[in-house]
């Protein structure tokens, strides 16, 4: 975060404010599990097959989808080149829109899997030579480089703009707390929602500069 111009920090915050709003929607329909969260999952999984090993079958598709997800938005990465942002996030529109589709059809199990795989899809948006930069839908690396920021504030060494790392996981939270709202009051609506703001996303990745 902290080697990125404000415009970009504001579009990473935005889209963790989005992995918020469908992973509350996801993990509300799920009945506790994640379709971002994979560290969750993984305990969720390890828990079920110490104890119940019949219990182990949804972590593992979960986890499964997300790995998918993810690889088939760095493949949609390295052939888009310095459209890599705007290409990424076409797919998870796409695949937010076929979540909010099967929902309204009936289909949650395929609903899950469309928001797992755009999940695991979105952290391919901010990349550096392959690498992810800015893991938009897990916030523990954000909250320890907030802590360590704070530890150089207060011996005076901090870098400019460290808070930015709470702003990023202020997003997510208040993109859960939205996305719980609406599933509860607007459950058939709020993957449509989910769907908008991932294309309104798309337009402001086509007017940020194509250099990171």
């Amino acid at each position: 975060m902290l080697r990125y111009d404000r415009p970009r920090r504001q579009f990473a915050i935005a889209l963790s404010g989005l992995a918020g709003f469908v992973d509350a929607i996801g993990f509300l329909s799920a009945g506790g599990y994640f379709v971002s969260f994979m560290s969750g999952n993984t305990t969720r999984l390890g828990v079920a097959l110490g104890t119940d090993p019949a219990k182990a079958l949804l972590p593992t598709l979960l986890i499964v989808g997300f790995l998918c997800g993810v690889t088939a938005g760095a493949l949609i990465a390295l052939r888009a080149g310095r459209l890599r942002k705007p290409a990424v996030l076409a797919l998870v529109t796409a695949l937010l829109l076929a979540g909010a589709g099967a929902r309204a059809a009936g289909a949650e199990s395929i609903m899950l899997f469309a928001l797992v795989l755009a999940m695991g899809a979105i952290n391919n948006t901010f990349q550096r030579g392959g690498e992810v930069t800015v893991g938009l839908t897990y916030m523990t690396g954000a909250l320890v480089r907030l802590g360590q920021g704070f530890a150089l504030w207060l011996t005076g060494r901090a870098e400019p703009g460290w808070i930015a790392w709470g702003a990023l996981w202020a997003g997510l939270l208040c993109g859960a707390v939205l996305g719980a709202f609406l599933q509860n009051r607007l459950p058939l609506g709020c993957l449509w929602i989910a769907g908008g703001w991932a294309s309104a996303m798309v337009l402001v990745a086509l007017r940020l500069p194509t250099e990171d």
